[in-house]
C-alpha cells in the first residue's frame, strides 16, 4: 500500500472522480476525509468505505468560501493529526450558453466553486503542509487546453486551474510541497449527465477520444493514487491528462 499512514482530503468527494479516488486512496492505505456540499452522498460514500475496513470523515463543506475550506483543513488535523495529500477536486459545468447571452452570474458561479475553490484548497492545505510536507492535487481538465463553444466559464476556470498548478508548485517547493494536476477527457460521471442524455453529441465528444469511449472515474482516480505517492516523487508542477489521447487526436 502506496499511501499507508497517510492522510487525504477529497473535495468533491461525494460523487463521481471524487468518490472513486476517496476509495482508491483507502485501498492504498491513507485515511481520508470525504467534502462536499452533498452531505447524503458523502455520508453513503463514507459507509461504505468504512464498511470495507477504511477510515473515512465526512464533511460538509462549501469550497467556493474560503472559511469553509479553512475549517475543513482544520477539522482534519484536529481529528486526524495531520494533512499529507489534498485532492481539489469539486467542481461543476456551467450551464450551455453562447457567450453573449451568457448570464454573469453564471460565469461567477462556476470561477467561484472551480477556479476560487482550488485556490482556497492550495492556500489552506499549503498552510497546513508547511512543516512536514506534503501533495496537492488539482483536478484540470482538457478544457483548460481546447476551446469548446458555449462553455466559455468552464474554461476559464479549468486554464486557471493549469497556471495555478505551476505557480503554486513554484512557491511550495521550499516547503517540500508537490502541487500538481490532472486533466481528464469525458469521463462517464453525475455531472455530465445532461450531455449523455443528448445521446448524439455524447457520442460525438466520445469520438474524440482516440478508442473512441468515455473514460470512468476509477481509471481517473488510479492516476491520483499515483500522483499522491512516492512513486510520483520527481513529478512536480505538471498537469498529467488523463484523457486517452483526446488532446493530442488531430480530428
Amino acid at each position: 500500500m502506496r499511501l499507508k499512514g497517510k492522510v487525504a482530503i477529497v473535495t468533491g468527494g461525494a460523487n463521481g472522480i471524487g468518490r472513486a479516488a476517496a476509495k482508491e486512496l483507502i485501498r492504498e492505505g491513507a485515511k481520508v476525509v470525504v467534502a462536499d456540499l452533498d452531505r447524503a452522498n458523502g455520508e453513503r460514500t463514507v459507509a461504505e468505505i468504512e464498511a470495507e475496513g477504511g477510515s473515512a470523515r465526512f464533511f460538509q463543506a462549501d469550497i467556493s468560501q474560503y472559511d469553509s475550506v479553512k475549517v475543513l483543513v482544520q477539522d482534519t488535523l484536529r481529528h486526524f493529526g495531520k494533512l499529507d495529500i489534498m485532492f481539489n477536486n469539486a467542481g461543476v459545468v456551467n450551464r450551455r450558453e453562447s457567450l453573449l447571452d451568457l448570464p454573469v452570474e453564471e460565469y461567477h458561479r462556476t470561477v467561484e466553486v472551480n477556479q476560487h475553490g482550488v485556490f482556497y484548497g492550495i492556500k489552506a492545505a499549503g498552510n497546513a503542509m508547511k512543516e512536514n510536507g506534503g501533495v496537492i492535487i488539482n483536478t484540470a481538465s482538457i478544457y483548460g487546453f481546447i476551446a469548446d463553444r458555449k462553455y466559455f466559464p468552464y474554461h476559464a476556470s479549468k486554464g486557471a486551474v493549469v497556471m495555478m498548478t505551476k505557480a503554486a508548485a513554484l512557491e511550495l517547493a521550499p516547503y517540500n510541497i508537490r502541487v500538481v494536476a490532472i486533466a481528464p477527457g469525458l469521463v462517464d460521471t453525475e455531472i455530465v449527465k445532461p450531455l449523455k442524455a443528448r445521446s448524439e453529441v455524447w457520442q460525438a465528444v466520445e469520438k474524440a477520444h482516440m478508442r473512441g469511449r468515455a473514460g470512468n472515474p476509477v481509471e481517473v482516480a488510479k492516476v491520483v493514487a499515483f500522483l499522491a505517492s512516492d512513486d510520483a516523487s520527481f513529478v512536480n508542477g505538471s498537469v498529467l491528462f488523463v484523457d486517452d489521447g483526446a488532446v493530442a487526436f488531430k480530428r
